[in-house]
């Protein structure tokens, strides 16, 4: 036994001597994880309708008319020239940076994490995180999790202890019972109770207390273990503490993109890593940074360094929307209007301002504010205002039509009053001006303002659409209320409705907002003399359709710019792979390099490779920019591939 004890605890110690001396290593030689591009690879071809003519032969033209054949070619690896091929082998990349294309407002990052044999050991799980940087937001991605079978061994070995400790804890309060001690109590002192051991019938506890003296929860608990109670309870509180004690590496979750062991031919782990990111405004790369370390089933041996970042600059189709500028004829008056309601409270007939009433004070108040703002308005004119007063159907209606007019010219000289002193104050205060040559210019006085009175001797009208809209009267209330509105002598109409029974309602309720006063404010713009003029304004949604298509947000781009059917609504609508409508609008356009390269990239996702190359050379020809675009956009950059069509635009 002895032997045996000392040969695992000189293999233990091998073993950790082992790992340290790895773990030295590696720190030694600063081994990183690497980040790299994955390998090129040709998009896949779409499938050609039946008929078509074959795509690895096409006949394009040059400026001149001329035409010449461009075959589907491939650079020989003996000779370097590029020669017909049926097949495309994939590039290696070993660049730091690729040129992602933008399509519907996502891109796909992929790149690889690789990770070296000398990295990895069977007890230990490499952790690694990756970071991405866009503009100024750090987005911790989903990590990766390489588990060794030593370390997955213990790892699944912890679980096991935890379900053992948790096993171990009783859930049944008969546990804790001696069933044995018990019986032969019972037994031997109270046989009469231990006979219901073999009886179906149920005896409760006051039955026997009353018949024995003693209770048999009282006996259960006398040969209860309160020490097994107590331990198993410390079992429940240190559920936590085990658990952190057996279960130092939980298994991968959510959050992890892989927990497994993948080995290359070289033993060399790879892992392809794919995350998609929805573009933001202004963003055009983004870069990415390996983080991770190496780990044993107790604590963190090594922190792997970073790896050198990526970057992925974005290629999108809005970069070729054009910045223009739509107007809209508009119609501008001379004249305007602007109409408020004023809800003043009078005493029963009488047409004296009380400011104490009601609202009064800050309803003047408000009209005040108004007229203040219309006098110092630098587009408006304030000409005239027309004050309109009403009283409710209580009283005869010839006393109303009187009352109301009154009301009405009450408050008119009541603003105008404050009219002139406003317009007073204003003077003084603009003073006078001084021009170079010594001359005094005083403030111009104002304008004379007319205040026009008309009345409404009773509301009827307001009345009515006060009632259809209440929510308290009944159906029924409602309808006998029109019927009496029938009657043409107002004061019979208001005499009957007193002898219903929803009139105290209607007169406590909605007569006080039939006291009213309305205010109409004309206006005219200053310096303005014909009653309408014709001007072009800039048209506002188009102007939102554009920037929303320069910030990537291409839904709302397309639903603003699809009604002008122009060239930045083609754009929009290619974004968002809605090929058909781009090419209704796309078409009917002038040539120009733009309208071209995007007719190349349209054909191009539609199959259709010769019109595609010969849009892109014309594109190319008439602006040399777009040669080096072509390497951005997948659809352009397969046809440049395909056909070999570096440099033929220039």
């Amino acid at each position: 036994m002895k032997y045996t004890l000392s040969i695992l605890l000189l293999g233990l110690f091998l073993t950790a001597c082992s790992s340290s001396y790895k773990v030295h290593k590696i720190r030694t030689k600063g081994t990183i994880a690497t980040l790299r591009l994955p390998g090129e690879k040709a998009l896949p071809e779409p499938l050609l309708p039946e008929g078509s003519p074959a795509s690895d032969t096409l006949t394009v033209k040059d400026e001149a008319g001329n035409e010449y054949l461009i075959m589907r070619a491939v650079r020989d690896e003996e000779s370097g020239e590029m020669v017909a091929s049926e097949q495309l082998q994939a590039a290696v990349v070993t660049a730091r940076f690729r040129n992602v294309a933008e399509r519907g407002g996502w891109i796909d990052l992929a790149f690889q994490i690789r990770v070296s044999d000398s990295l990895q050991d069977s007890r230990w799980q490499l952790r690694f995180f990756p970071e991405m940087y866009l503009l100024s937001d750090t987005l911790q991605l989903d990590s990766v999790l390489i588990t060794g079978k030593g370390f997955r061994k213990a790892q699944l070995r912890g679980y096991q202890q935890y379900e053992r400790f948790l096993r171990s804890i009783a859930r049944d309060s008969a546990h804790f019972v001696d069933e044995y001690q018990l019986e032969v109590f019972l037994e031997r002192n109270l046989p009469q109770i231990y006979g219901f051991k073999s009886d179906t019938s149920r005896v409760s506890d006051e039955q026997f207390a009353s018949a024995f003296g003693v209770t048999g929860r009282q006996a259960l608990e006398h040969y209860t273990n309160k020490l097994l109670i107590r331990a198993n309870a410390r079992k429940v509180g240190r559920k936590r503490q085990m658990l952190e004690k057996y279960i130092r590496n939980p298994l991968g979750g959510d959050g992890i993109r892989l927990d497994t062991v993948l080995r290359g031919e070289n033993g060399e782990f790879i892992y392809n890593y794919t995350q998609s990111l929805h573009t933001r405004p202004k963003l055009r790369k983004v870069e990415v940074v390996l983080k991770g370390a190496i780990h044993d089933e107790k604590k963190r041996l090594y922190r792997i360094p970073p790896a050198p970042p990526l970057t992925f600059y974005i290629s999108s189709l809005s970069s070729f929307a054009q910045p223009t500028e739509r107007y809209q004829t508009r119609v501008v008056e001379r004249r305007a209007e602007a109409n408020t309601m004023c809800n003043l409270d009078f005493a029963g007939g009488s047409s004296d301002i009380v400011l104490s009433l009601g609202r009064n004070e800050a309803e003047l108040e408000r009209i005040r504010s108004i007229l203040a703002s219309l006098l110092e308005n630098e587009i408006f004119d304030l000409d005239s205002v027309v004050v309109r007063a009403s009283c409710s159907p209580e009283g005869r209606y010839s006393l109303n039509r009187g009352l109301s007019q009154r009301r009405g010219e009450r408050v008119c000289k009541h603003f105008q009053h404050f009219i002139r002193h406003y317009t007073d104050s204003l003077r003084r205060y603009r003073g006078f001006s001084v021009d170079e040559e010594g001359r005094i210019t005083r403030a111009a006085a104002a304008p004379h303002i007319a205040f026009l009175s008309c009345s409404v001797p009773e509301d009827w009208d307001g009345l009515s659409e006060a009632v259809a809209a209440d929510t308290v009267l009944r159906e029924g209330e409602k309808h006998r209320f029109r019927t009496l509105c029938s009657l043409s002598d107002p004061d019979e109409r208001e005499r009957a409705m007193r002898g219903e029974s929803f009139y105290p309602y209607i007169k406590r309720t909605l007569y006080p907002r039939l006291r009213s006063v309305q205010f109409q404010f004309h206006l005219h713009r200053k310096g303005m003399v014909k009653d309408t003029v014709h001007t072009t304004v800039p048209d506002t949604v188009y102007r939102e359709g554009l920037q929303a298509l320069i910030d990537h947000d291409y839904e709302k781009a397309f639903s603003l710019l699809k009604g002008y059917e122009d060239y930045n609504a083609a754009v929009a609508a290619l974004a968002l792979d809605r090929n058909v409508y781009a090419r209704t609008i796309l078409e009917k356009l002038p040539s120009s390099p733009r309208v071209d390269y995007m007719l190349a990239i349209l054909y191009a996702r539609e199959g259709d490779y010769e019109p595609a190359v010969q849009h892109y050379l014309d594109a190319c020809r008439k602006d040399p920019s777009l040669v080096h675009r072509g390497n951005l956009d997948p659809e352009i950059s397969a046809l440049v591939r395909r056909y070999d069509l570096q440099g033929m635009g220039e």
